[in-house]
């Protein structure tokens, strides 16, 4: 067996129909196009989403709700995470670097500290964002929440 004796598998491979070619081959007079209509013509496309008049999907289906462009998303830690990194690092300060190192976080995400949890020691933290409630223990047990 070599390349020049390569064949299709018998019945892989039909011929193609060779439309409006006169009454004999079985596909003349109107080409399998049925009577008038805008289906026999040239040149017919039928529109994306059309379902011959009925309501259409996308109109069927109400619009809901909105998502505005301009909104940022922030991945979200709590000050119990934030203990457990320190205890990990093994270091006060904790930085943007750190977050993505141990990945709490993607490189090109912005973090946000909320006060779930407890924080027992000391820590400096630089993030995006915080909350209040964030703030308010960070600063309580001696630390400094940086904001970038």
């Amino acid at each position: 067996m070599d390349l020049s004796t390569l064949k299709a598998a018998k019945g892989s491979v039909k011929q193609k129909r060779r439309l409006g070619r006169g009454a004999g081959s079985g596909w003349g007079g109107t080409a399998g196009r049925g009577h008038k209509g805008a289906q026999s013509r040239s040149g017919y496309k039928i529109k994306t989403g059309f379902e011959g008049g009925q309501m259409p999907l996308q109109r069927r289906v109400p619009k809901f709700g909105f998502r505005s462009p301009n909104r940022v998303f922030y991945s979200i830690i709590n000050l119990d995470r934030l203990q457990s990194l320190s205890e990990l690092i093994g270091s006060e300060t904790i930085t943007f670097d750190d977050f993505v190192a141990h990945g709490l976080i993607g490189k090109r995400d912005k973090i946000k500290i909320l006060g779930g949890g407890e924080l027992k020691g000391k820590v400096e933290v630089s993030a995006n964002a915080f909350s209040k409630s964030a703030i308010e223990a960070i600063e309580a047990a001696g630390g400094k929440a940086n904001q970038l």
